[in-house]
């Protein structure tokens, strides 16, 4: 595979609802509960301060995406949020690790400062060693912080990573 990370297009919309849908769908790592359409979908991407997508040249296929946001405002207006979906397709083959790396890179282009998760959920251990290799530091444990889809609850863990 041939993957660049880029900044996304309208034309990427279609597939990155579908990967950000199916991560939703899930329930076990992102906290909204809600499936974007097209309308919403183009609405909620276009107010992010980055969106990158994961795209493999030798297809065409977006294989995941990030979205890169402010994590507060004023004072503290220079730590930024993100989160991160891949295809259930594409997972295990760096992905994920790819867009992490892009994502530092265009948080710092963008003027942040930190890089800060705020609820990683405790059991999401692919994602956790992820940041930990990456230079991420875990913050602590916030104990039953998500709702699984199931309707049981788990710890999040906050990390941070100075750009």
């Amino acid at each position: 595979m041939n993957i660049v990370i880029r900044k996304h297009t309208d034309d990427d919309l279609p597939l990155m609802l579908k990967i950000w849908n199916e991560v939703v769908e899930d329930g076990i790592a992102f906290p909204q509960t809600e499936i974007l359409d097209l309308r919403s979908g183009k609405e909620f991407f276009d107010m992010q301060t980055y969106c990158g997508v994961a795209e493999n040249l030798d297809n065409n296929e977006i294989l995941g995406l990030y979205i890169l946001h402010p994590n507060n405002v004023g004072r503290c207006g220079h730590i930024s949020n993100a989160s991160y979906a891949v295809s259930k397709n594409a997972r295990g083959k760096k992905i994920g690790e790819k867009l992490v790396k892009d994502c530092l890179e265009q948080g710092k282009k963008n003027g942040f400062k930190i890089l800060q998760f705020n609820a990683v959920v405790s059991t999401n251990t692919v994602a956790r060693k992820l940041y930990e290799k990456l230079g991420f530091v875990q913050l602590g444990t916030i104990p039953q912080g998500f709702l699984m889809k199931d309707g049981h609850y788990e710890d999040i863990c906050p990390y941070y990573h100075t750009l």
